[in-house]
This record gives C-alpha cells, structure tokens and sequence, in this order.
C-alpha cells in the first residue's frame, strides 16, 4: 500500500478506528497472557478395560474470574509461539515429576500440540532432555504437521497420535501421509453415528478403515453404557469419555484403578 496519502495524525488518534482496534487487540492479547493454567489428566482405557494411557488437559482461568473455566482451544490460539511452548514445557516437566508411577503402569501420556509447537520442540535443548528419559510420552496433533521441515523428519515422528480424526483439520490425507501411532476419532462424529442403524455400520466400517493405517483407533466421546459397548463390538482398542472417567487432579493419578469396572 501507498502510504503517501495516509494521515499519521488520524492513525495516533484514533481517526478510522485504527487505533480503537489496536487498543482491543493488545487489550484482549493481554487478557489471554494473564490467564492462569493448571493441569488435570482423564484415562483413556483398552476395550477390555485396562488403562491404556493418560491424556493431559490443561484447565485455563482468568484471575478475575477463577471459577469460570476458559475454554483452552480459544486460549492457545491467542497466545504467541513462546507461550504455547512454554506451557508444553510445564506439562513436560510435570509428566517427568510422575515417571517412575506411569512406567511401573506401562501407561502412554498424551499432551496435544499445534503443529508450530512441535516443529520449534526441536530446537529446545531441556525438552529434548526430558522426552529421551520418557519412552512413554506421546504427542496428539490435530492437523496435518506443516513447518520448516516435513513431518518425516522430526525427532518425534513415532510419538505422533492424530487427533480428533473426522473434525476436518484431521483428514484422511492425514491418515495416509503419516503412519501415526494411534488415531482418535472425534467425539462430534462418534455422537452422530451412534445416532441411527446406518450411522452405527458407518462407525463400525470407519473404524476398520483407521485401523488400517494405524497400530489402533481409540474413540472419543465415550458418555454412555451404551456407547462404551458399541465402542467394545468395533474393532476400536480404546475409549475415553465421561463414562469411563472425568478428568481428575494428578494428585489422584495413584488411585488410578487396574481396570475399569463399568
């Protein structure tokens, strides 16, 4: 753009509500950056019942307000690079305070990450630390991983679940491109499945199909008996979902049970 004819007195002032929007802007960036994180894990469970693994949810909450909970994907999507990845390292550190329980467990640990996150992971020499002395870690990516360089070449590569498969970032040129872990199929396609006869043949069909291209398919949105015993007929290996557990404080991860009882 031409910049010959712009007025810098109108832009300071705020003539053409420049100014008003760069307020709002560093008003509401400032509002995410004062949040306050704290970490809680739900159990994802093999269909036989067992405890497969753990994923780590992040509870965001704004000082003003601390009883209302923030939604996490609205709060990451506000907050820099280095932000997001210092918070990755906060969980990272925190599943390493939890290392000798979790591999006496045999459980996987799931912490989701942007696919910007991941890429600069590489570069951090403490993270890189801490993951070699977790063999269990994984990460869950929600999106095709794009970057400085191609996903084949991470270190990581063979700690990638893909996550929330059939939301429409996670797509089957995802599924094909990379050979991931496990795949996670979303709690929105599940529910609407489960909804008729022919959507309940469709899951049972798509689940194979996933399983094809992964070592298996756990299936998100598990709120119900009758949900959990679908997931159970299907060729799915897991589950998670209120039904088998809400997300709990790590100070419980001790009482985590050998086998789910429902």
């Amino acid at each position: 753009m031409d910049g010959r004819g712009m007025n810098i007195g109108n832009i300071v002032s705020g003539g053409g509500g420049v100014a008003s929007a760069l307020r709002s802007d560093l008003t509401a960036s400032a509002y995410w950056q004062d949040c306050v994180r704290e970490y809680t894990f739900q159990p994802i469970y093999y269909t036989c019942g067992r405890p497969l693994a753990i994923e780590l949810l992040t509870r965001v909450v704004h000082p003003t307000q601390p009883e209302r909970g923030l939604s996490p994907e609205h709060y990451f999507a506000h907050i820099p690079l280095s932000l997001r990845l210092q918070v990755l390292l906060e969980q990272i550190r925190l599943v390493y305070r939890w290392r000798q329980f979790l591999g006496q467990r045999e459980l996987f640990v799931s912490i989701n990450v942007d696919g910007q996150v991941l890429h600069a992971l590489q570069e951090e020499e403490e993270a890189a630390a801490l993951i070699e002395q977790l063999p269990f870690l994984r990460f869950e990516v929600l999106e095709h991983v794009q970057g400085s360089a191609p996903i084949h070449e991470l270190a990581e590569i063979h700690r990638l679940w893909l996550d929330d498969f059939g939301s429409g970032l996670a797509n089957f040129s995802s599924l094909i491109d990379v050979r991931y872990e496990f795949v996670k199929l979303d709690r929105a396609v599940f529910a609407l499945l489960c909804q008729t006869p022919e959507g309940t043949e469709l899951f049972m069909a798509l689940v194979a199909m996933m399983r094809q291209y992964s070592r298996g398919v756990i299936v998100e949105g598990v709120e119900n008996a009758q949900a959990w015993h679908l997931v159970q007929r299907s060729d799915a290996c897991a589950a998670q979902g209120y039904y088998l557990s809400r997300p709990l404080q790590f100070e419980r991860l001790p009482l985590l049970p050998p086998r789910f009882a429902g």
